[in-house]
């Protein structure tokens, strides 16, 4: 039983109305249990990519998870990417930007953490954030001393330099993966209101909690305008159902797996004179004093 990952990409120029779109979906499972084994199994196989990925040596990977507060984010990291590899792995959560990065280009801070060609990096939360908070909060655009410009919508102009910017690690050779973890009100409620009642996650809830959920529409909004305007060809956007955690799993881990397969990897193919060098490394290391 297969995920058909592709019915939750965000086709480009698409308009995306969050409200129509089912965030409690589990086609074609009916139950938890039934994505276990699947997800251990996917697990191996990402396993086996990175190997292939790291060995290759002609791609990097970006993965990009964004979502409201307690729409499984960290989940999504612990669950699927535990088989990686840390040495070829890299986890990044933005959280508000310092004085140094508000005194960069919106998209400086995310540069620096960018994954090298081999290597698999993770943004918990990225530079969409300057799109979507800062968009909620304006405010916070105060801090970033921006000259004056008149062309057009602030937010629009971001959305091009985003998909500018992604062409440009795609055309490197960065291969881009970016997932909206989709969950609804009532279920981030629910999981906000367990975070109060279980004394083993207390830590976890914040009062900004409550002061974001308030801004929930505005959200909604910023969301729909970002998967719409940002979801390319090469760099699509995914809209994964989240209020069942076990099915948000499985799909990121599909989209993947497919990704990466996608690349056609392979191990470097030696020349013959470093094959002849092994044989007779080989014919050393096989006699009893070799």
């Amino acid at each position: 039983m297969k995920i058909e990952a592709d019915r939750f990409r965000v086709r480009p120029r698409t308009r995306v109305h969050l409200t129509k779109i089912d965030s409690g979906a589990t086609r074609p499972f009916k139950s938890k249990d039934q994505t276990l084994p699947i997800l251990e199994a996917q697990v191996q196989r990402l396993s086996e990519l990175q190997s292939l990925l790291y060995a290759d040596r002609r791609y990097a990977l970006l993965l990009i998870l964004q979502g409201m507060d307690a729409s499984g984010k960290d989940g999504i990291v612990s669950h699927v990417m535990r088989g990686l590899n840390p040495q070829g792995t890299s986890v990044v959560p933005f959280k508000t930007p310092s004085d140094e990065e508000v005194a960069h280009d919106f998209l400086w801070r995310v540069v620096r953490h960018l994954p090298a060609k081999g290597d698999i990096a993770v943004f918990n939360r990225s530079h969409y954030e300057e799109v979507l908070v800062v968009r909620v909060h304006p405010e916070f655009l105060e801090r970033q001393h921006l000259p004056d410009d008149d062309t057009g919508s602030l937010w629009q102009r971001r959305f091009e330099d985003i998909r500018q910017f992604e062409q440009h690690l795609i055309r490197s050779g960065t291969v881009i993966r970016k997932f909206f973890l989709h969950v609804s009100r009532e279920e981030q409620r629910q999981r906000l209101l367990a975070r109060l009642l279980d004394p083993t996650k207390n830590w976890k809830f914040s009062a900004a909690d409550l002061a974001e959920r308030r801004c929930w529409p505005r959200y909604v909004e910023a969301y729909e305008d970002m998967l719409s305007a940002t979801s390319t060809r090469h760099a699509p956007w995914y809209i994964v159902p989240s209020d069942h955690k076990w099915f948000a799993r499985c799909l990121v881990a599909q989209v993947i797996i497919e990704a990466l397969e996608a690349l056609g990897l392979r191990y470097p193919r030696l020349a013959p004179a470093q094959v002849a060098h092994l044989e007779r490394a080989v014919t050393q290391l096989k006699r009893k004093r070799g």
